[in-house]
C-alpha cells in the first residue's frame, strides 16, 4: 500500500524502505508533550510519520526531521509539503554525525524510532538494511546526540525492542538522561513484551511512570487503551 491515509494527513511510502508500522504510530501518539515543546527533532524520520503526528498533537513551531537515505528524505519532504503543517516541518538530508557536528539549535523534544536489528544477518536490500540495522545508528550515538541537543527541560522519546531496554537505560544514564515514563508493549495479553516506549529528561526522577500497553485482545480487536491512544490518527478507530 503506497498511500496511507490518516484522519488529518496522508503519507506516501512507496520509496521508503521502512513502511509505516505500529512502532512509529505508537511513538508518535505516546510521546509526552506536557512540556509544550516549541522545537522538535525527529531523528531518522523515514516517511515523516512521527514528525507529522507531533505536528498534529502539538503547537511546536519548529519541527525538524533528519533522514540519511535519499529516497526516504525526498518522500518525507513531499509528505511534509502535502500536510496541513507544511510551514512548521523541515527535513534535513543528513546523518546524525553531520547534524551534531554543527548544532544550530536545542530542541524541547527529540524523538526517534531507531533502526534496531543488531543481529548479524542482512537482507539483499542495502536501503532496507540501513533502515533496520542498528549499526547505521548505534544507540550510543543516538543517546549522545540527544544529550547534546536537548534543551534544559527537553524530553527525549524512543521506541526500542524490550530486550534492549536495560542496555538503553544504562547508556542513557551515562549521558545524564533519566527515565520519566516507560510503557512496555505487548501484542496480545498472552504474548511476551515486544517493545519499550521510553521518555527521558535531564533531571533524575524518583517518580517514574511504568505501565504496560496491550494492542489487541484478539486479531483486529483492539484494546480500549490502544484505541484511546491512536484514535486521533487512524481512520477506523
Amino acid at each position: 500500500m503506497s498511500k496511507f491515509q490518516f484522519k488529518q494527513f496522508s503519507i506516501d511510502q512507496d520509496r521508503c524502505a521502512m513502511k509505516i508500522g505500529t512502532d512509529g504510530v505508537l511513538l508518535g501518539a505516546w510521546t509526552p508533550i506536557e512540556n509544550n515543546p516549541f522545537s522538535i527533532l525527529d531523528i531518522g524520520t523515514g516517511t515523516g510519520i512521527i514528525a507529522l503526528m507531533l505536528a498534529q498533537r502539538s503547537h511546536a513551531e519548529q519541527i525538524d526531521a533528519l533522514e540519511i537515505d535519499e529516497e526516504a528524505y525526498e518522500q518525507s519532504v513531499e509528505n511534509f509539503e502535502n500536510s496541513p503543517w507544511s510551514d512548521r516541518l523541515f527535513c534535513f538530508h543528513a546523518g546524525l554525525h553531520e547534524f551534531v557536528e554543527e548544532p544550530e539549535d536545542e530542541y524541547d523534544l527529540i524523538i526517534s524510532n531507531p533502526p534496531f536489528y543488531n543481529e548479524d544477518y542482512k537482507t539483499e536490500s542495502k536501503q532496507r538494511d540501513m533502515a533496520r540495522f542498528q549499526d547505521a545508528m548505534p544507540f550510543e550515538d543516538l543517546i549522545e546526540a540527544a544529550a547534546l541537543l536537548l534543551s534544559e527541560n527537553g524530553v527525549f522519546s524512543v521506541i526500542i525492542p524490550f530486550k534492549e531496554e536495560d542496555t538503553f537505560l544504562t547508556l542513557a544514564k551515562e549521558y545524564e538522561l533519566y527515565p520519566l515514563k516507560i510503557t512496555r508493549v505487548k501484542g496480545t495479553p498472552t504474548t511476551d513484551i515486544k517493545r519499550s516506549l521510553l521518555a527521558f529528561g535531564q533531571t533524575e526522577n524518583i517518580d517514574i511512570t511504568i505501565d504496560e500497553l496491550i494492542i489487541e485482545t484478539e486479531r483486529h480487536i483492539y484494546t480500549p487503551e490502544y484505541i484511546a491512544l491512536t484514535k486521533e490518527f487512524y481512520m477506523k478507530m
